[in-house]
C-alpha cells in the first residue's frame, strides 16, 4: 500500500510549505510540490490533508511506560502507560525508564512493556539502570545491556542532588558513563545517560567534576527536569552552551508551579532567549511518573501524575504564548530528542526517515490524526490503533 498525502503545510521541523509527501513501506519515499502517480493495479491511498500542519511524531525521551511512583506508600504507585493516550498526545516514538522504584518494578517488566507498545504501532525504547547505584541491569553489565538488547539505547534515570537518588560519587558516575559509551559505540547507539537532577543546591556540579576529572566528554549526559527551580534553569542553560543538551519536563502541577518550577514552554523561550543553541534543547514528558511535591523536612504531602499529552501542550503553549517561532518549538520535542538520544530515522520528515507524523489543525494546532511507521494509528480524532485487548 502506498499513502499519499496531497496538500499538507509541511514542518520538517523547518517549514517546508504546501507539498504533496509520499509514503512506501513504512518510509517517506518522496515530497514534493505536486506527486501524480499512474499504473493500473496501483494500491494507493490519496488523504487529502487541506492545508492542515503536517509535523513529525513526537520524540518522547523520558516516560515512565510500566509506571512509577511509590514515595507515598504502595497504593500510591503510578498506572503504567496505555497505547491509546500516546497516540492521542501525538507521540509516536518514546522511551521507557525506571525511576525511585527499582525493587518492586523491575527491567523485564519494562522491557516487556518496550516491546509491547511497539508491537502495536508506536516505536518505544528503554533505559537500562533507574536512579539507583549500583546499576541494575539484564544482563549484569551496562555496557551489555545496551549492546545485546535491541530496545536499550542507553542508561537512566541515574538521579543526583536528590533525596531520592544513591548519591554517586563523581568516580562513580564517570565509570557508569564510561559503560555506556563504550556500549554504545560497539552497537551504534546513542550510549547516553539520562540523569535526573532533583533540588538539592549541588544541582549539576557532580556532572562538571565527572567531565573535568576524567576522559567523558559533557555530551554523553543529558541531564532532565532542568525547569526545576529558577537557578537549575540557569546553570542549565550553561551546561547546554559547553556543548551538552538539556531536558525540559512538560508534566507539572500548579501546586509545583507555585513551588517554584518554570512551565517547559517558559523554560525554552527563555533559554533561547538567552542565546542558548536551539538544538540543545529538548521537551518530555515524564509519563506515568509521579509528580510529588515534599515539605520543608523532605516528607511527602502530595502526589500528582504526569501525562504524555504535556509534550504537546508545551510546545503548542511555547508558539502561542512565548512567540517561539513555530520550526524551532517542533524541533525540541521532535528532531533534537531524536538526535540526542540516536534515533537516526526519527524526528524529521525527510526522504527515507520513518513515515512518523502528525496531521494538526490549523490555528488550534488540535491532533486530527497521526501515522506511525506507516499506519495510521488516529484518522480524523478517531483512534485506529488496536491492542491484542481491543476488539
Amino acid at each position: 500500500m502506498l499513502t499519499l498525502i496531497k496538500q499538507a503545510n509541511i514542518f520538517s521541523p523547518r517549514h517546508l510549505g504546501l507539498c504533496d509527501l509520499l509514503i512506501a513501506d513504512g518510509r517517506i519515499a518522496q515530497i514534493d510540490a505536486s506527486i501524480e502517480l499512474q499504473g493500473e493495479n496501483l494500491s494507493l491511498e490519496i488523504i487529502e490533508a487541506n492545508g492542515r500542519l503536517l509535523v513529525p511524531g513526537y520524540v518522547d525521551s523520558l516516560a515512565h511506560i510500566t509506571g512509577g511512583g511509590g514515595e507515598g506508600g504502595f497504593n500510591t504507585r503510578t498506572p503504567e502507560l496505555q497505547l491509546h493516550d500516546a497516540v492521542r498526545g501525538g507521540v509516536t516514538s518514546l522511551v521507557g525508564a525506571l525511576g525511585t522504584d527499582a525493587s518492586t518494578r523491575s527491567l523485564g517488566d519494562l522491557y516487556g512493556k518496550a516491546r509491547a507498545l511497539t508491537d502495536d504501532g508506536l516505536s518505544c525504547f528503554m533505559y537500562t539502570g533507574s536512579y539507583e547505584i549500583p546499576v541494575p541491569t539484564l544482563t549484569g553489565k551496562v555496557r551489555d545491556d545496551i549492546i545485546f538488547i535491541e530496545p536499550v539505547i542507553g542508561i537512566g534515570e541515574i538521579a543526583i542532588a536528590d533525596h531520592r537518588g544513591s548519591q554517586p560519587c563523581a568516580q562513580e558516575l564517570a565509570r557508569i558513563a564510561s559503560d555506556a559509551r563504550v556500549g554504545g559505540l560497539i552497537a551504534g547507539k546513542s550510549g547516553i545517560v539520562m540523569t535526573h537532577v532533583g533540588d538539592d543546591p549541588q544541582q549539576l556540579g557532580l556532572l562538571f567534576q565527572v567531565v573535568q576529572d576524567f576522559s567523558v566528554p559533557l555530551s554523553q549526559f543529558y541531564p532532565t527536569h532542568i525547569n526545576r527551580t529558577e537557578s537549575l534553569l540557569e546553570e542549565g542553560m550553561e551546561f547546554a552552551r559547553r556543548g551538552g543538551s538539556i531536558d525540559f519536563t512538560a508534566s507539572t502541577t500548579e501546586h509545583i508551579l507555585a513551588m517554584g518550577e518554570v512551565r517547559a514552554s517558559e523554560a525554552l523561550a527563555r533559554a533561547l532567549e538567552a542565546g542558548v543553541p536551539d538544538n540543545c534543547l529538548t521537551i518530555s514528558s515524564d509519563a506515568q511518573g509521579s509528580l510529588p511535591h515534599f515539605d520543608e523536612h523532605d516528607r511527602l504531602d502530595g502526589l500528582d501524575v504526569g501525562s504524555i499529552s504535556s509534550i504537546h501542550e508545551e510546545w503548542v503553549r511555547a508558539v502561542s504564548q512565548h512567540q517561539v517561532a513555530i520550526p524551532t518549538a517542533l524541533a525540541a520535542v521532535t528532531r533534537n530528542p531524536a538526535r540526542t538520544i540516536g534515533l537516526k530515522r526519527k524526528g524529521e520528515i525527510a526522504v527515507n526517515m520513518d513515515a512518523d507524523f502528525n496531521l494538526l489543525e490549523p490555528g488550534s494546532y488540535a491532533i486530527n490524526s497521526v501515522m506511525s511507521r506507516g499506519r495510521w494509528l488516529m484518522r480524523d480524532g478517531k483512534i485506529t490503533a488496536k491492542t491484542a485487548f481491543d476488539y
